[in-house]
């Protein structure tokens, strides 16, 4: 049976799209080696460079976030190279699992919920020499957003490259990557651009660029997506319905202004914790490092969360997630990214109000929503 349509869709990804991303797709076939898909081409890797906020060098693949993680740790490590993987949470677990496909990967790990420690980073460091880096700017997971300056600052002191996961940032959360020294950035399409799930974009420094092999991955290879994209191309058949999709969602997002849409995700953010606050309920993670594009949110004592979940998706035509791993039934998560809106929070708030008092549990009716709303009106 599948989920009936949801009149609010508050996944943390996949996301909901705009009408003109959905209909991009609905182009006939065309040439993928033609004219026409050149220029398409052309404008998806200026706008991809603009998302990034860098002037490097970008790649696009047909290939989940999992494929640029993929392609970026293939193309800057080789087997016998160590890398270090700061692990706070299931994204982060699964990088590290990945690294230790291709390298002798260690992990470095924290407590589900807390933040990557930058001293604990440059002590791991200090003890031994590592080629590259890996962390999950954005923890989807437990709705934590890491300390990616600090981070930064601590590995380029060692001279690592680092490997960043920002399938949930890029896009929503504040991105300094060339100030900042990272050396591999990696989007997922389905997030904060909102777009269909099924690309994925790398951005990369110059001296990744310069560093990068091509001995290690066929499909991922990332210089040749990088060298191909720079001449309006792809090194094999591009997802063509998916690529005109985000381009549409990438000039969207240029047409509002990428710093407006991460002051309007900051905003969306902090009316969700707002409501949170006004029920009584509790965020997963440490609050200083509460995520802007996600949140993970602690059920109230006798409240069960298949029951619960199964409520606003039949009831109240609400979809929101559900936790992973050690984390299963005891949190739920909503995304607030993308093209979130605050009619999106209201509608969603007053669902999880009217499942919360369908299953006892006691607070003011309303004041979740009036939260969020007092959000929406304020600077």
């Amino acid at each position: 049976m599948t989920d009936p349509p949801a009149d609010v869709f508050l996944l943390p990804g996949p996301v909901r799209m705009d009408p003109r991303v959905l209909r991009a797709m609905a182009r006939p076939a065309m040439n993928h080696r033609g004219p026409e898909f050149k220029e398409i081409l052309a404008d998806v890797r200026t706008l991809t460079q603009y998302v990034f906020g860098t002037k490097g060098e970008v790649a696009v693949l047909s290939g989940s976030g999992t494929a640029g993680l993929e392609a970026a740790v293939t193309g800057l490590v080789r087997k016998d190279d160590r890398v270090l993987n700061l692990v706070n949470g299931k994204f982060s677990q699964r990088f590290h699992e990945l690294c230790g496909v291709f390298a002798h990967a260690t992990a470095l790990p924290f407590e589900w919920g807390t933040a990557v420690d930058p001293k604990k980073v440059a002590s791991a460091m200090e003890a031994g020499a590592f080629r590259a880096v890996t962390v999950c700017w954005n923890e989807t997971s437990t709705g934590l957003t890491n300390p990616m300056a600090e981070i930064a600052k601590v590995v380029k002191s060692h001279d690592a490259f680092l490997i960043v996961d920002g399938i949930t940032a890029v896009g929503g959360l504040e991105n300094q990557m060339d100030a900042w020294g990272i050396d591999a950035l990696v989007m997922g399409s389905q997030k904060c651009l909102a777009a269909p799930a099924g690309l994925s974009a790398v951005a990369l420094s110059k001296r990744a660029y310069d560093s990068l092999h091509s001995d290690t991955s066929f499909y991922t290879n990332l210089k040749a997506h990088v060298d191909a994209l720079a001449k309006q191309d792809t090194p094999y058949t591009p997802a063509v319905p998916l690529f005109l999709a985000f381009r549409e969602a990438l000039i969207l997002l240029k047409e509002e202004g990428l710093s407006n849409r991460i002051a309007r995700t900051k905003r969306l953010a902090e009316a969700a914790r707002a409501a949170v606050e006004a029920l009584g309920l509790e965020l997963f993670p440490d609050r200083r490092f509460a995520s802007n594009t996600v949140s993970a949110i602690r059920y109230p004592e006798g409240v069960e969360d298949a029951k619960f979940r199964q409520i606003l998706r039949e009831r109240h035509r609400t979809i929101v997630a559900g936790g992973q791993d050690h984390l299963k039934g005891r949190i739920f998560r909503i995304g607030h990214m993308g093209i979130c809106t605050f009619e999106d929070l209201e509608v969603g708030f007053r669902a999880i109000e009217a499942t919360l008092a369908a299953e006892q549990y006691s607070f003011s009716k309303g004041v979740g929503v009036e939260a969020i709303r007092a959000r929406s009106q304020s600077p």
